[in-house]
């Protein structure tokens, strides 16, 4: 069926009925009434196409036919791909994850990058869990910070009523570069093979400003969550 519809989008030889033509070719273009332009395409063996009818006269070109077919098939593939629908996937969290579930998370939105989709991941505060708003800033900076070798961040955390959403951008393939949670491992692990296994799972805490990046924001709204806390208590 698509490649029918491509055939009868062009009409060909004795189905150009106008007066006259512009045939365009590699050394330029000229007009001649459309019966000359039928001769010239029989005398080199091809077919007059019209290409473009709206024009006035009408554009063609001296081609075979089936050639100029598969042309615009070939064509109409390769914008088809560059034109590939990016989909935005959804990863929802609650203010409190636990550690297992922000991992599973974590690994689907790595899967999604690489994929090259786009990732909406959120916080859900439901009741009276929207006191601990900056808990799931905290979340949502550190999720930032684990894929920052997958993707870059679109917009910063932001509160849009109950949720809180974080936007992420998969990186192009030259793009990538090792977070620096990846780079302090891989140095740990050079140092003393035995400190690997206990840089394994990121610690908020005990992170610090001085590492930069957006778990210095992390743990500034941390250090913010827990003296509203003791000042509540």
């Amino acid at each position: 069926m698509k490649n029918d519809k491509i055939k009868n989008q062009y009409r060909v030889n004795e189905q150009i009925r106008v007066r006259e033509v512009r045939i365009v070719g590699d050394n330029g273009s000229t007009v001649v009434p459309t019966r000359d332009a039928l001769n010239m395409a029989r005398e080199q063996g091809v077919d007059l196409v019209e290409i473009s009818p709206n024009a006035n006269p009408p554009v063609c070109r001296l081609i075979d036919y089936s050639k100029f077919l598969y042309q615009q098939k070939k064509r109409a593939k390769e914008m088809k791909a560059k034109q590939a629908k990016v989909e935005v996937k959804e990863i929802r969290f609650g203010p409190q994850t636990d550690e297992h579930d922000y991992q599973f998370k974590l690994k689907h939105a790595r899967e999604f990058l690489t994929e090259g989709n786009k990732v909406r991941a959120y916080v859900f505060f439901r009741g009276r869990s929207i006191l601990f708003k900056e808990q799931g800033e905290v979340l949502l900076l550190r999720f930032a910070n684990d894929l920052e070798e997958y993707g870059k961040v679109e917009s910063m955390p932001s509160l849009e009523g109950k949720k809180m959403f974080l936007y992420l951008a998969p990186k192009k393939a030259g793009e990538k570069k090792k977070s620096q949670q990846a780079r302090d491992r891989e140095a740990a692990a050079a140092a003393d093979p035995k400190e690997a296994p206990r840089q394994q799972q990121p610690d908020i805490d005990a992170e610090t400003p001085a590492n930069g990046g957006l778990l210095a924001n992390a743990k500034i709204s941390a250090d913010a969550l827990k003296k509203l806390t003791e000042e509540g208590a």
